[in-house]
């Protein structure tokens, strides 16, 4: 598979993913072979990044922390919840703590497989995935940095509703008042959760704090602000960094990755940095590349520690697109080659 741009797909190829809604339902099945209709489709429903199958690439298997199970679950829980909220009932708290229950089994048993942020987005889907990532990222720091069962629990069920005071704010904007900022709507949401530790609710508030103090909504700084806020705070700008436009062009993994590491201690906390750095895939796999060489390949293979050194494959074509040749260069062997540029 290929993680390409939905600019360059064209009517014919075969989708590589299956795309799913916010609820959990099948949109586009995997192997569907796409029509201009679904392309444009896709398009106006806000999709911009999709897999394609390639039959270079056929062997190249993407490695999954979640199943596609767990995720639909967990997509249609927070569906659920945010429903609750929107029409002014208390949400039920016991189900979003079982589906807690199945990401974290599901992270335990794929602890070593490198985060590749490659769940295909609309405008439906997108603030449910947001959270599951961020849940996932922050859970996998939490384990790195030796936390117990029950402190992955609480740290789990913070991220996952990190954002839950956007809810009412979906026809109420925010204003200058610090109370009326997402952050403080959803700890005034959380902390009357009997069953919950009031922890949780202080991922909601704290999640936008910087260590400087210019954070929002209260503009705390250092030791005041929790850890469990700290870790989700770094989980939250790299999906923001990959996926949000409202900033402008959209990062790549390597530069969202740099562009965090310049903030350390300043608006980010060092010591979950450092964690952060070793969880996720800087080249993800399907990443079609450019080497120094000028060679051009796609991503195959992760090496666990060395995430800027993938293993390339590059397949040489001649005018009617007959395969003349194919390699692989392991960038942790060939150690006088680099990526150049993300293509």
């Amino acid at each position: 598979m290929k993680y390409v741009h939905l600019d360059s797909v064209e009517s014919g190829q075969y989708l590589g993913r299956t795309i799913y809604a916010s609820n959990g339902a099948i949109l586009l099945s995997e192997n569907v072979q796409l029509t201009v209709f679904m392309i444009n489709t896709l398009n106006r429903i806000g999709v911009t990044m999709i897999y394609i199958k390639d039959p270079n690439l056929e062997d190249v298997e993407i490695p999954e922390i979640l199943s596609d199970e767990t995720k639909r679950l967990v997509m249609t829980q927070m569906g659920q919840t945010f429903a609750s909220i929107q029409s002014g009932k208390d949400f039920n708290s016991r189900n979003v703590s079982m589906s807690i229950n199945t990401l974290l089994d599901e992270i335990m048993k794929n602890r070593d497989v490198l985060v590749q942020l490659n769940d295909i987005r609309t405008q439906d889907n997108q603030m449910y995935i947001h959270a599951m990532n961020v849940c996932m990222m922050a859970v996998l720091i939490g384990m790195n940095m030796g936390m117990n069962a029950t402190q992955l629990k609480d740290l789990a069920m913070g991220a996952l509703l990190h954002d839950i005071g956007k809810v009412e704010l979906l026809t109420d904007d925010e204003s200058e008042d610090p109370r009326r900022h997402h952050t403080w709507r959803g700890f005034e949401l959380l902390k009357n959760k009997r069953e919950f530790n009031l922890l949780i609710a202080h991922v909601a508030f704290q999640h936008h704090e910087a260590l400087n103090g210019e954070g929002v909504p209260r503009g705390i700084m250092g030791e005041d602000i929790h850890l469990y806020a700290k870790i989700t705070a770094v989980a939250n700008m790299y999906d923001n960094l990959l996926f949000d436009m409202s900033a402008g062009r959209r990062k790549l993994p390597h530069e969202a990755c740099e562009y965090m590491l310049a903030l350390a201690e300043t608006k980010l906390d060092r010591d979950v940095l450092i964690q952060f750095l070793k969880i996720v895939s800087i080249y993800p796999t399907g990443t079609s590349v450019r080497l120094t060489n000028r060679e051009t390949g796609v991503v195959v293979g992760q090496h666990r520690g060395l995430p800027t050194r993938p293993i390339i494959r590059i397949v040489k074509q001649d005018a009617t697109d007959k395969v003349l040749d194919i390699k692989e260069i392991d960038l942790a062997k060939e150690t006088t080659l680099f990526i150049e540029q993300v293509l």
